[in-house]
């Protein structure tokens, strides 16, 4: 019997899939964020108007995404605060405070074209009418967000991003030919039409969204809080296993976001695309339109993925809205506290929800709405770059862990690109 219990001892290999697993919190949550149910329209449009020839762009925003969520990573682990906080020590506060009304804005708009596009896909599986499912979604993630605590929240967050891999099992189904899936991702193709520009802009407008920019720091800075540092002046500075931890799930979330935005395109590409479909205006149009051409199977796992991924991405757009006008004005804030102990930051999350159910209830066209959101980003997007440069890149604000050089030399690319999408949205 004694001889038993040293046999057991070499079975280590859970143990580190554990660890693995429980180092991924904020860069996944934040990566598959970024797929919301508009993402989902907007990758689906593409496909549908261009093909495989669009699914470079996956490829090409990976890097980008990456770079961009691991310096706002770096910034939330190192200072103790989030980005909004940042920011205040670099900008005017009147920049500041426009910039957090304009993502206040942007991400109503945003919920609301979710609102719609989840309840779109529960009306298909239902045939309750799609309102009613909008006020119900709205009420559960607001109840939700204020009920949990962010511990609750960030565990159930990371595993409903297995819904994502919906998508891919519904590309795969389709049996493409790899060979030529290959060489369009690999081989960058410009559009040739000017609808094809304006959708080459909002796919970037969509991947690399400010929102996100927000939920990364102030996640890393909720970590911490629950590791039971509790005081700005223990959240200050982080270890280099802490950024290499933190460089991982960020990099684990950028490429599971950017995975599945490659077998969105993918599936539509080869079935609506393919079939000569590519007026599409909606996620259910996409969903309604794919059941004739996937099967039921494949459409029903592309529905079923838009309700999933909505609740996922919901919190995050409101709550990055939250987070940052809470550090603008100083309120208390965090998804750790109470209602009671910090009622205006809970206040903005369910004003984003009653803003997102009055775009739906006033028939405001989910394809416009997207429109201005994406106009709203992509006057956003650049100047936010600019500033996390600024703050990444000050060695007194960072403790001496500024973000390195590849780090910036990405960045600034990424804010360049934004910068071109953003002239390129008004020019065409």
């Amino acid at each position: 019997m004694p001889d038993a219990l040293p046999a057991r001892l070499p079975l280590v290999r859970p143990s580190g899939i554990r660890r693995f697993l429980r180092a991924l919190g904020p860069g996944v949550v934040t990566g598959a964020a970024d797929d919301d149910p508009s993402g989902i329209a907007t990758y689906s449009i593409a496909g549908a108007q261009l093909g495989t020839s669009i699914l470079w762009t996956a490829v090409l925003t990976w890097p980008l995404m990456a770079a961009v969520q691991m310096m706002c990573a770096r910034i939330g682990m190192v200072t103790g605060r989030g980005l909004t906080a940042g920011l205040r020590h670099k900008f005017p506060r009147w920049l500041v405070v426009a910039c957090a009304g304009t993502l206040l804005v942007a991400n109503t708009i945003n919920i609301g074209a979710d609102l719609s596009g989840m309840a779109d896909a529960a009306q298909l599986f239902s045939g309750i009418d799609s309102h009613y499912w909008v006020v119900a979604f709205a009420v559960l993630v607001a109840w939700a967000t204020v009920r949990f605590h962010y511990r609750s929240i960030a565990r159930v967050l990371k595993w409903l991003a297995l819904v994502l891999l919906a998508y891919v099992v519904a590309a795969v189904s389709l049996r493409p030919d790899w060979l030529a899936v290959a060489r369009d991702a690999l081989v960058p193709r410009l559009p040739a039409t000017r609808e094809a520009w304006g959708t080459l802009v909002a796919i970037l407008g969509t991947t690399i969204s400010p929102y996100l920019f927000f939920w990364q720091a102030s996640q890393e800075v909720e970590e911490e809080k629950a590791k039971g540092r509790l005081t700005l002046g223990r959240r200050q500075g982080a270890s280099p296993r802490e950024l290499r931890t933190g460089r991982m799930d960020v990099g684990v979330g950028t490429f599971f976001s950017n995975l599945v935005m490659f077998f969105i395109i993918l599936t539509t590409a080869l079935t609506l695309h393919r079939a000569g479909i590519t007026n599409l205006e909606t996620s259910r149009q996409a969903a309604l339109s794919l059941r004739p051409l996937a099967g039921e199977f494949a459409a029903g796992l592309y529905s079923a993925g838009l309700i999933g991924v909505g609740l996922l991405a919901i919190p995050t757009l409101a709550g990055s809205a939250a987070y940052s006008l809470a550090e603008t004005f100083g309120w208390k804030q965090g998804l750790d506290r109470s209602f009671r102990s910090a009622p205006r930051f809970y206040v903005v999350v369910v004003l984003a929800m009653l803003g997102g159910i009055g775009l739906d209830f006033a028939d405001v066209n989910p394809l416009r709405a997207l429109y201005w959101s994406a106009v709203l980003n992509g006057l956003l997007a650049p100047l936010l770059l600019v500033g996390i440069l600024a703050v990444a890149v000050d060695e007194k604000l960072m403790g001496g862990q500024p973000s390195s050089w590849l780090g910036r030399i990405a960045v600034g690319f990424a804010t360049l690109l934004m910068l071109g999408a953003g002239v390129a949205m008004f020019a065409l």
